[in-house]
């Protein structure tokens, strides 16, 4: 296997990374609060970037949102391409793909998922009833792919009759809202639970990617911090109990970065991936844990400031962490698939 991007996904990953270097400040950060940052989202898709994840795949997009996570960017990257972009390209019929993708790239249009652990949501005749506690970016989201009991996968639009969107306040600021369903008509998005097993795994690959960058951007403001600081007289870096602790958070880092890089080099190859999403999967959640918290504890009193920047990455470390499901929970879903006969499948 050779990770090694191509022409375009460089290119892409340049152009994400001076972005958000450009636009995602602290103190534009902290202008947004808990909301998106509006003109940040407009720059990215003026620049292509969205539209472009349907060439560079999804390895090109993990290395998209590393970029968005090293500076915990606010805006619904991830969410619009796998549930939006990515689901509608390699799921969706041909009318849906020329009526649904073109406002998906450009952005007028703004999509996630909501895909509830133990079947909130029911389908009758096509009309969708129940919901789900909380569904990432839905405050700003035109339509929300949602999974059904049986696996189904539904293209809601956030504006239909029956639908209820009442906001909610996460431990990351992702704009997120609880979803209520009642007599709404979906428009189904491909055929069985295969559909539904393919993004799945592909929005863990995703978020992991995302994960990835949140840790590699919170060991890098750790390192700053502890190679300026002075304590008796020469730099926190020089203690080996600090240099310990930062070599156990780059190996975590590292670990995140490789099996997600594995996951979507396999799914851009056509090869089955299930089984390496859930490994990323558990290794964003449980290494991305104890990133995040190295990387504020390596701060010392300066990381109990809620207002430093370092916390924000502890935030998304965490939220990411609950998204992407517990450690315990991802690996027994690893282990019924290893046991079971999908694993040399394509989901």
């Amino acid at each position: 296997m050779d990770f090694t991007p191509s022409e375009e996904q460089a290119a892409a990953q340049g152009l994400a990374a001076r972005i958000f270097g450009d636009l995602s400040t602290h103190e534009r950060l902290v202008a947004a609060g808990t909301g998106t940052d509006a003109e940040l989202w407009k720059e990215l898709c003026a620049a292509g970037l969205p539209g472009a994840v349907e060439d560079i795949g999804l390895l090109g997009l993990v290395l998209l949102l590393e970029e968005q996570g090293r500076s915990t960017a606010q805006v619904p990257l991830a969410a619009t391409c796998v549930y939006g972009l990515l689901a509608v390209d390699g799921h969706g019929t041909a009318e849906q793909r020329e009526r649904l993708l073109p406002a998906l790239r450009d952005g007028t249009a703004v999509a996630t998922g909501a895909f509830p652990a133990r079947g909130g949501v029911g389908a009758v005749d096509g009309a969708l009833y129940g919901g789900v506690p909380w569904v990432p970016w839905l405050r700003d989201a035109t339509h929300v792919l949602v999974a059904d009991a049986e696996r189904e996968l539904w293209i809601v639009e956030v504006g239909a009759p029956g639908v209820t969107v009442v906001a909610v306040e996460t431990t990351a600021p992702w704009s997120a809202g609880r979803l209520g369903l009642d007599g709404v008509r979906g428009e189904p998005l491909g055929t069985g639970p295969g559909a539904c097993a393919a993004v799945l795994a592909a929005s863990r690959t995703a978020f992991a990617g995302l994960q990835a960058g949140v840790c590699a951007g919170s060991l890098a403001r750790a390192v700053q911090h502890t190679a300026t600081r002075e304590q008796f007289g020469r730099p926190l870096s020089t203690n080996q109990g600090v240099l310990l602790r930062a070599a156990d958070a780059h190996m975590d880092t590292e670990a995140i970065r490789v099996t997600t890089y594995e996951a979507a080099w396999r799914r851009d190859r056509q090869l089955g991936y299930e089984a390496q999403a859930l490994t990323a999967a558990w290794w964003a959640s449980e290494a991305g844990r104890r990133v995040v918290h190295a990387g504020q504890h390596l701060h010392g009193g300066t990381g109990a400031d809620l207002d430093h920047p370092v916390h924000r990455h502890f935030l998304w470390g965490r939220q990411l962490d609950a998204y992407l499901g517990c450690g315990a929970e991802l690996l027994e879903e690893l282990g019924l698939l290893i046991g079971s006969d999908r694993m040399e499948g394509t989901p």
